[in-house]
């Protein structure tokens, strides 16, 4: 095999660093990177999975284990036998470290979506979260630099760009002048007129800037998407999880936008079963799903981490963690399922993937023509829902 296997899990950030990667290692010879995710013991135990099999596939080649796992959970991975070496995840886009040389241009995507690690790293502390630990402080791309990017992918044939990072909406606190994010967002949308989608990943909502707020509110270029880092509904939850918004917060920046553009699509990542978490709780969580019209939602079973002071609250039983993250699935199922329902019959521009569906500006997933060419934009008017997907 020509040149390094890159096995990406976890968040939109890695499958950016992963790109940067497979272009840094394009010239190795059998070699696997298993680039890792440890935001729960499930994404943990998934990287062990990703380990053994890509040992049982490729017997004979040097696999190094790189991500957040790699530095947290960094003794119990070394100690697999299928491993052969770990790579910390600070320095895993440093050529220095991976013996080769320094990559000229930022590598063209293997997506019709370019994304784009504008921000890493974490000043946060939530109680649940042991990213910090894995990633660091918080630190920005300037402008400049993202510009750059931005103009490479664009020559490449990208028709839509993914801005990206840990905690995005920290962008530019450690620049000067500390700018906002919303003045990255408004600089690429101004300098390349030729860019017809934005998107961007998970935010904060608590830090949404006013120019941000203006953007998602009325410029059509950026995608009418919006995924919160919500984690939950119910208000102690919030503050036990060390949180820096409450639910009406989240309630009062939806319901502001969507009288302004009614057509953003709402995700959210939310938690079943925190520390100490009751019933009352967890119905507030599920209330939530259906106040902010949650379309996108992550749901993820609370599992403690090591380290984090989550881990040393009253844990609820793993049984009822299980159920209640599954009522939260089910909820966010029939909440998606009539939105989707609401988008039949209407035209919308759909770009192609490569598996034969697309995705809407609103994130909706279209089945696309069997003929249909990855990386197009197609007009489709979608007869039924079928699967979760407009067909």
């Amino acid at each position: 095999m020509s040149g390094a296997e890159i096995i990406s899990l976890g968040c939109r950030l890695n499958i950016a660093e992963s790109e940067r990667m497979k272009a840094m290692l394009d010239d190795a010879d059998d070699v696997v990177v298993i680039n890792s995710c440890a935001v729960t013991s499930e994404a943990v135990r998934q990287t062990r999975q990703a380990i053994r099999k890509a040992r049982r596939e490729r017997p004979d080649a040097r696999l190094l284990v790189t991500g957040c796992a790699a530095d947290i959970e960094r003794e119990q991975l070394a100690d697999m036998p299928e491993v052969n070496g770990i790579i910390a995840n600070e320095k895993k886009l440093d050529p220095r470290v991976w013996n080769v040389p320094l990559p000229q241009a930022p590598p063209p995507p293997t997506r019709t979506r370019a994304f784009i690690a504008v921000q890493n790293g974490c000043d946060h502390a939530c109680t649940f979260c042991v990213i910090p630990q894995g990633r660091g402080k918080s630190r920005s791309m300037t402008i400049a630099q993202v510009l750059r990017e931005v103009e490479h992918h664009l020559e490449q044939g990208a028709r839509e760009v993914v801005l990206t990072g840990v905690d995005v909406t920290s962008w530019g606190h450690d620049l000067p002048g500390a700018p906002p994010l919303g003045a990255l967002v408004g600089s690429v949308l101004n300098e390349f007129a030729s860019l017809s989608r934005l998107r961007m990943s998970s935010l904060d909502g608590i830090e949404i800037d006013e120019e941000l707020f203006a953007l998602f509110a009325s410029e059509k270029r950026l995608m009418p998407h919006l995924h919160l880092s919500m984690q939950h509904g119910h208000d102690l939850m919030l503050k036990r999880m060390k949180r820096r918004h409450l639910r009406d917060d989240a309630v009062d920046l939806v319901s502001r936008l969507k009288a302004r553009r009614p057509e953003l699509a709402i995700g959210a990542d939310l938690i079943a079963g925190f520390p100490t978490e009751e019933a009352k709780h967890h119905a507030a969580n599920l209330s939530i799903i259906e106040e902010l019209d949650i379309v996108h939602g992550h749901v993820f079973p609370y599992s403690p981490r090591p380290g984090t002071p989550a881990a040393r609250m009253p844990q609820v039983d793993r049984s009822v963690v299980k159920a209640r993250a599954a009522e939260l699935r089910e909820a966010v199922k029939r909440q998606r399922s009539r939105w989707l329902n609401t988008l039949v019959g209407e035209t919308m521009p759909v770009l192609v993937e490569r598996d034969g569906t697309g995705y809407a500006p609103n994130y909706a997933r279209v089945e696309c023509p069997a003929d249909a060419t990855p990386g197009e934009i197609l007009k489709l008017t979608p007869a039924i829902v079928q699967e979760g997907m407009l067909v």
